[in-house]
């Protein structure tokens, strides 16, 4: 399996520089000198696109941003401090009090928690609906709902929605989609299924060595004419849409929040991210390989497994035929009780015991008494959570020996 080969050549070669230093160069300043009042103003109003203060924006984090955005087929980005500072941007700069969410399918604990708690706070509804929920995801939608928000691959559920149909679904009443695509960079294409903004914690693979936290958002280009954003379901957007255009997404996200909520990037954070995202095709391609065969095997060998390339998956059909480049790293497994899950985790050789995903090495966590250990019963049967599940993120490791480990450390409980 080569999905990704097509991408090395050009992610290799947009990283560094033909000329000079071939690292990208770390601009470690908080502010930047503007030479003359009458280019400060033209810097501050955007016509002239120079650094303004690090808080808004930094040569190295713009750098990656251009990647990033290059990546996605997007008109610009945004890097933040972490992923889920990239979520609180986004939604923050676009909703007000009042306002809805509808968000769709299994969602990481802490996005979770932010709509329904942080976000509550400020007076924003979000409601809840299964990937295969089209006709309440439909009829829930009111003149207050600016946004329909989801994962690319269900985490840590494993569910895929049907990302097409959903955009589908957000054009017609002129609702902006989200698609917060973490562990499927490459794999998944949410700008050219019909999202409108893509988010991204960039500490997980993008990154792929642990060494970084961030985020990012990246922006479809805003229609002259006809633009959802133009609407009246958005009549904050026309100033912006006015001033910069195609990039009008951009201006909303650093004046209405990145200014006001300083989640900006570091110089050094997005230096280290844009090293790890000059191998992200070698490394997508391998773990989207070795993750299928790992399910595979340990299906085989009687282990409770969760991975849509198995038949007995619930979107088998849909991963065959809309995710053909793969679903990521993920994967789970069901011990059915937390004692036997953690009989696995401490007889795993392989598996380093962590809260993050995307790594170089295979990572595991014990989902009910770490992420969502706050969570209800019942918010937890919604997520997917059981007492035994155990998330598994693959990595670079040989797949023989994964599996070996895996079905070892199971025989021991």
């Amino acid at each position: 399996m080569r999905y990704f080969e097509e991408e090395s050549t050009t992610f290799v070669q947009s990283c560094g520089s033909k000329e000079g230093a071939i690292s990208p160069a770390i601009v470690s300043s908080a502010s930047f000198a503007y030479g003359s009042p009458e280019s400060a103003e033209k810097i501050f109003d955007g016509s002239i696109k120079k650094p303004m203060y690090s808080r808004m924006g930094n040569p190295t984090s713009a750098k990656l941003e251009s990647l990033l955005s290059d990546m996605d087929g997007g008109v610009g980005a945004i890097a933040t401090s972490s992923g889920m500072g990239a979520i609180t941007l986004c939604v923050m700069s676009l909703l007000s009090c009042g306002d809805e969410v509808i968000s769709v399918g299994g969602l990481f604990g802490g996005t979770y928690a932010f709509f329904t708690q942080s976000a509550t706070r400020f007076g924003v509804k979000t409601s809840f609906f299964d990937v295969d929920d089209l006709k309440q995801i439909e009829s829930a939608i009111t003149d207050h709902t600016k946004i329909i928000f989801l994962e690319s691959i269900g985490n840590p559920n494993m569910r895929l929605p049907d990302i097409r149909a959903i955009a589908a679904i957000a054009s017609k009443y002129g609702v902006l989609l989200v698609v917060d695509n973490t562990l499927t960079p490459l794999s998944v294409k949410p700008l050219e299924l019909g999202a409108d903004i893509v988010i991204y914690s960039t500490t997980k693979i993008i990154n792929g060595h642990s060494s970084a936290l961030g985020g990012a958002v990246v922006y479809r280009a805003v229609q002259s004419s006809g633009d959802k954003l133009s609407s009246s379901r958005y009549p904050f957007a026309q100033k912006f849409i006015d001033n910069l255009g195609q990039g009008a997404f951009i201006g909303i996200g650093k004046k209405r929040a990145l200014r006001d909520f300083g989640m900006s990037a570091s110089a050094h954070n997005s230096y280290q991210t844009i090293i790890g995202l000059q191998t992200l095709p070698l490394r997508q391609d391998r773990v989207t390989s070795s993750v299928e065969r790992v399910a595979l095997e340990l299906d085989r060998a009687g282990l409770k497994v969760n991975h849509p390339v198995l038949k007995s998956h619930p979107h088998h059909s849909r991963y065959k035929e809309q995710f053909k480049r793969g679903c990521g790293a993920l994967m789970s497994l069901d011990f059915d009780s937390q004692e036997r899950a953690f009989r696995f985790l401490n007889s795993s050789n392989l598996a380093t015991i962590t809260a993050n995903l995307g790594d170089s090495r295979t990572l595991a966590l014990h989902m009910a008494s770490t992420i969502y250990a706050d969570f209800d019963e019942k918010q937890r049967e919604f997520l997917g959570i059981s007492d035994g599940l155990v998330r598994i993120c693959i990595g670079l490791e040989r797949a023989d020996d994964i599996i070996e480990d895996f079905i070892d450390a199971a025989r021991s409980i």
